[in-house]
């Protein structure tokens, strides 16, 4: 129940609804209109509230789920802290298998939120047993009254982006937007809101993001699994070394891949003229527009529409490290270590 003057009954009332905010200085010099969906305004900082709530409510729906049970995941952070944030008002046990590549921030949250978390290596392939899918699967065996979300063989997933994130931008732009730009992981966001855009006109023009060291791109492609194309990558929640079920690759026109380091210092960048602190996925999104404009994408008249998928906090020990950065090589001459800016009065 919802009353009056924004008063709400939980926290789970704030799913969906996030805003539609337009990207000025970023994009001043390209053709088109750009609006970014800013998912970090959902409560639990990103867009997989969405899935979280929607798939535990239609569990429940099914009698899959009673108070007291266990729900499993595998996360690379969000989705993790999604359902135990949902798991907490609901009254369900929440364990979650994660990648080694998630930040040590997300970590942490997760464990600050009550979830049990089993920490799993990332550069090993989807079927060794080491792999957060298959300890996800074994956990999902050995605890009784457990349910496996599944995120990456769901199609709720789908559903879930179909039935909310879709219909609110198409709301948002007044059926006006002509492109939707997001990342692809489990591929649920953008199949969803792909696929309730296009049944409203099947002119937009979708566009996938990928990361270098992912098979997604080359199986949009060719409907081939490239084994060739897999290598470690550090972008989390963007790619992957399988082929997720919850991606509909026929509601995706066209991928582009983007680097590590690229993403990382764009994303900086939307925090520096945009005064959007978001996070590394979403500087994945923004740099392959940034990619599309140099080959002259889009036209002057054209909608376009990206979703920035979390909040910046997640990152606070990677991209927004001056220290990993360095780490990782990615400062030179021309992306310099921000140190300068701050000033010890002693």
């Amino acid at each position: 129940m919802k009353y009056k003057n924004q008063v709400f009954d939980n926290v789970l009332d704030l799913v969906g609804n996030t805003p539609l905010i337009k990207l000025n200085n970023m994009t001043s010099d390209f053709k088109g209109k750009y609006f970014a969906k800013v998912e970090a305004f959902n409560p639990g900082h990103s867009s997989k509230d969405r899935i979280a709530l929607f798939i535990i409510e239609q569990a429940e729906k099914r009698g899959l789920l009673k108070p007291g049970d266990t729900i499993i995941e595998t996360t690379s952070g969000n989705t993790g802290f999604s359902i135990a944030m949902v798991s907490i008002i609901k009254g369900y046990d929440c364990v979650l298998a994660v990648s080694s590549k998630s930040s040590a921030d997300k970590i942490d949250m997760l464990k600050t939120m009550g979830a049990k978390v089993y920490v799993c290596p990332a550069h090993v392939s989807a079927d060794d047993p080491r792999s957060y899918y298959q300890v996800a699967k074994r956990l999902h065996e050995e605890i009784k009254g457990s349910v496996y979300i599944n995120q990456y063989f769901n199609e709720l997933n789908i559903d879930a982006h179909y039935y909310s994130t879709g219909p609110e931008i198409w709301k948002q732009t007044e059926g006006k937007i002509t492109h939707l730009v997001a990342c692809s992981g489990t591929g649920g966001t953008i199949s969803g809101t792909a696929k309730y855009l296009k049944e409203q006109n099947p002119a937009i023009k979708v566009i996938g993001v990928d990361a270098f060291g992912s098979v997604i791109k080359k199986y949009h492609e060719t409907r081939e699994f490239d084994e060739k194309e897999i290598y470690p990558y550090r972008i989390e929640g963007l790619g992957k070394n399988l082929i997720p079920s919850a991606t509909d690759f026929d509601q995706i026109d066209d991928f582009v891949k983007v680097t590590d380091e690229e993403s990382a210092h764009t994303a900086r960048q939307i925090a520096k003229t945009e005064g959007l602190f978001v996070g590394y996925t979403s500087g994945a999104a923004m740099q392959a527009i940034k990619q599309l404009n140099e080959v002259d994408q889009f036209k002057e008249n054209d909608i376009v529409v990206v979703i920035f998928p979390d909040h910046g906090s997640r990152y606070m020990s990677k991209i927004y490290s001056d220290k990993w950065m360095s780490e990782q090589g990615f400062f030179d001459s021309i992306n310099e270590v921000a140190a300068e800016k701050i000033q010890y009065i002693k």
